[in-house]
């Protein structure tokens, strides 16, 4: 699997919401709504998500296993700190 297009669209005056991301994967698959995130120990991606019936969410796509999560992050995080001139 490669990453071939990530877009970060930064949102402004949010503690800890930074950016909403669209990544292509393989030039031909499509995640939007992916979610980065102010946390305690850094920057991290929530993945798109809905609501359950017991209000919690359920995340709509996700990585298998952390070698994916941690690739990602780490291109996507890249690319935001690209984007809005940040070094974290």
């Amino acid at each position: 699997m490669e990453i071939t297009g990530v877009k970060v669209f930064p949102v402004e005056n949010n503690e800890k919401l930074k950016a909403f991301v669209s990544i292509i994967i393989d030039d031909c698959f499509i995640v939007k709504d992916i979610k980065i995130i102010q946390g305690e120990k850094g920057l991290f991606l929530a993945m798109p998500s809905k609501k359950d019936n017991r209000g919690g969410y359920k995340d709509i796509v996700h990585p298998l296993n952390s070698e994916t999560r941690g690739m990602l992050e780490r291109i996507v995080i890249e690319e935001y700190n690209k984007v809005t001139g940040s070094a974290e």
